[in-house]
This record gives C-alpha cells, structure tokens and sequence, in this order.
C-alpha cells in the first residue's frame, strides 16, 4: 500500500514538475487565434492574439551587393589562402564552378568539404576603400526572434556596420558597429551588450569583441537579440511573459527588433596588423560562408501562418483582417478602427478581432458558419450601440461625447460624430474658408454601424 502510494506521488510530481519546468515556455507561443467554447447563447468562438512560428528567415531572402561587380572570378584572379596568408596561389573564376564565389553561396546548406562562400574581389586597388554592401530584403515585415549570426571565411573585418531598414530600404539605421578600434573608426567607446541594461538596451553601440583578424576558430559575428531578451525575460528566458509585456507597451522597443531590410556594411577587411602590406594585397578580402536570421513574419498578433506567394511572404490573416501583415479590418468588418492584437493579458493576450459593421448586425457575416458572440464583440445590444467614446470613436472637430450615445458638436458643425458642417444644409452652401475648415479637421469616421444610432440620440 504504502509503495503504490509512494509511486502515485511520485508520478504526480513528476508531471507537476515537467509542467512547471515547461511552463515558462508556454508564454511565448501564442499559437492558436480562436477555439470554440460553449456559453449559454451556444456555441461560440473565443479569440486570442496569435503569431506566426519563428522560422528560418533566410530562405525567403533577396540579395544584392554594391559594388555590383565586386564578386571575385570575373576576370579570373588568385589570392591569399585563408589559414597562411602568405601562400598566394589559390585562385578565384567565375567560369568554373569550382572555383566560383558566387552570392548565393552565403546561403546554401553547408557540411560540404571545403565550405561554400561567397568571396569579394582582393585589395589591389588600394589606398582606394574596399567597400560592400550587402542587403538582404524580405519585402515583409519580419520580427527577429534570435541572434543574427554572420559567418566569415576571411578574417573577420577591421571595420563594419550593420544596418537596419523598416521602410522597405527607403532610409537606413545602424544597428551595431563593428571594428577593431572603435574610437579611431567610428569615433566611439567600445561596448559589448553585457554593458546594456533595460533602460539602455536600445543604444546603438560599437563593439571589438567581433574583429580580430586570422585568429583560429574566430570566424562568427554576432548580433545578440537574445542577450537584449534576456534583460526583461532572464538570463534563459523563462520570464516571457515580462518581455511581451514590454513589447505590448513600448513601441521603441517592439520597432528594434522589427526589420523589412538588413545590411551588410563591410568597409576594411581583416589586415591582421597595423599596417597594410601593400606588397601582398592578395592577401585581404571579404569571404562569408553563412548568415542566419531567425524571425518571424510581423502580423500583428492576427495569424499564425505566413506563406509564400508570387516570391512574396504574406500573413494568413484571422480575426476578420486583410493585407500583408494583417493591417486592416475586411469589408464590412469595420464596426470599429483596426487594431492591432496585444499580447496582453497573459497568457491568451486580447485579440482585437474587427468587428462587423453594427448596419449589418440583423444580418451578421458568419465566422466559418459559427454566428459570432454579439457580448464578444463588444456590442452588447444590437439597438444599444455606442456612437462614441474616449478611446475609439472620437467626437470630431471639438466635439464632446455624451453618456456614449451622442455628440454634442460645436455651433458649426452637426452630424453623428460632428463631422459636416451646419452651412452644408443652407440653400447657398458652404464658403470656400469654411470648407478648408472641415479639411483641416480629423478625417470623418463615417461608420456605417452609427447610422443606425441616430435615433436613439
């Protein structure tokens, strides 16, 4: 008795303990947008805020380098050896496979004998830079989940910068530099991320930890997003729940790891020493076997699937949203402005599900053939809509909202929301001032749903 016991204890524990050793990871899936629950009214759905996986990022990425022709083998040249910088008989053609250096090769699956990399052309135009920039585009939002590792096959650069675009490539921002003197090369303090904190995880820093030259098994750089995670989740990252909550609330911080476009800003190669030996200028170049970007498609907390269409990734949108990362409410799915989801509360967050248009309630759109839960969707009564409030439907052009069924507007305006212009109604109209007035107001919410208010104001 007393054994079976013990071991119906121990069984116990030992599930209560593989939960709790598992919990913490739990906090960060947000995998699922909706389940179907039952409710007196019958059998409804229950939406969350949801995610895409993090995947590997690099096989959806497009890549270009500037100079276009930096690439070595075209024409054909040869160039110092990787381990003995003196032997200089290794050759780079661009007409033979095996001896090509090609771009994709930064990418392709490695394990092979030698490893594959791409390769620039050597330093024999010196004193003149050699500069590449590498740009890697996605054409979609992605959110970095994990560091970014660059993985070189010459000596890791005396000077580089990463760089960051939200914007599709438009305008650029650092995101870290590289060098082996900070100060003489972008006239900075070196800095590591184990100097940041939370308050100043966002400081674009330079650091040297990341630039020696032909030292052994120093090939790797990295951009640390975990250790930047770790200052609001733990040193593991079992406490996702405070990291979500300070991407829900702090736009800075949720925009630093979010990117459309990374670059690659290599401005002097591995030298090895102080000096340049100019009599060997075979001897310095750019090689990069792999790059890793781990992330995930940004859709706002309204999917959990990102497919490729027309060489393009684009959110599987829930929650009654369109576009490619989820940014809009579909049509006559506009009971209210889109927003997006929130991680918030944990562990399910809040869906902000668009809502569709209160006009259309007596005869609501279905949601996969399942009626939707009028007391979900924030709208408790058909016939007892709110026209306005303090936080989404604004009273336009100074407007005040009252008791959320009415707005009293201004002496020169009337309408739902206050949004036309009294002069509107008179035989002669409106002055050419007075319609520059109503322009220079906050665009009109003309909802659809609010028409069917009217009479209750």
């Amino acid at each position: 008795m007393y054994l079976s016991r013990f071991l119906s204890l121990h069984a116990l524990w030992v599930t209560v303990s593989s939960v709790m050793q598992h919990y913490p990871s739990v906090w960060g899936h947000y995998d699922v947008c909706k389940t179907q629950i039952y409710t007196e009214e019958g059998k409804v759905w229950d939406y969350m805020a949801c995610q895409p996986e993090a995947r590997d990022m690099i096989k959806y990425v497009k890549v270009t380098l500037d100079p276009p022709d930096i690439t070595c083998g075209d024409p054909p040249e040869t160039y110092c050896a990787m381990g003995n910088p003196y032997m200089c008989n290794n050759e780079c053609d661009a007409s033979t496979q095996e001896l090509a250096h090609p771009p994709e090769l930064m990418f392709d699956l490695e394990g092979r004998h030698p490893s594959t990399f791409w390769q620039s052309t050597t330093w024999k135009d010196y004193p003149k830079p050699l500069h590449v920039n590498i740009t890697l585009s996605w054409n979609k939002t992605i959110e970095l989940t994990d560091n970014i590792v660059i993985t070189f096959e010459s000596g890791r650069p005396d000077q580089m910068i990463l760089e960051k675009s939200l914007d599709y490539g438009r305008t650029w921002q650092p995101y870290q530099y590289y060098a082996t003197d900070c100060l003489d090369a972008f006239h900075m303090d070196p800095k590591s991320v184990r100097d940041l904190s939370q308050h100043t995880v966002l400081e674009i820093i330079c650091t040297e930890e990341y630039s020696t030259g032909y030292m052994t098994n120093s090939k790797i750089i990295h951009f640390e997003i975990k250790d930047r995670f770790a200052f609001f989740a733990g040193p593991r990252l079992h406490n996702m729940a405070s990291l979500y909550g300070q991407l829900d609330t702090t736009k800075k911080l949720r925009d630093f790891f979010t990117i459309t476009d990374l670059r690659i800003r290599l401005l002097r190669p591995a030298t090895g020493e102080i000096y340049v030996d100019e009599q060997h200028l075979a001897r310095y170049f750019y090689a990069i076997s792999d790059i890793r970007v781990y992330g995930r498609c940004k859709c706002n907390l309204h999917a959990t699937g990102c497919k490729e269409e027309n060489k393009r990734l684009l959110c599987e949108c829930e929650h009654n949203t369109t576009g490619p990362d989820c940014g809009k409410c579909k049509k006559n799915y506009q009971g209210r402005p889109w927003s997006p989801g929130s991680y918030l509360p944990i562990p399910k967050g809040t869906a902000n599900i668009c809502i569709p248009s209160i006009s259309s309630i007596g005869n609501p759109p279905k949601f996969d053939r399942i009626w939707p839960n009028i007391s979900s969707l924030e709208v408790s009564k058909p016939n007892q809509a709110n026209v306005c409030d303090n936080e989404l439907l604004h009273c336009q052009n100074g407007g005040t909202c009252i008791n959320n069924v009415r707005c009293q507007c201004p002496p020169a305006y009337t309408g739902i929301l206050c949004e036309k212009l009294k002069c509107e109604r008179d035989p002669g109209g409106c002055s050419q001032s007075s319609g520059r007035a109503l322009l220079s107001g906050a665009a009109p919410l003309l909802l659809p749903a609010l028409l069917a208010a009217r009479a209750l104001c």
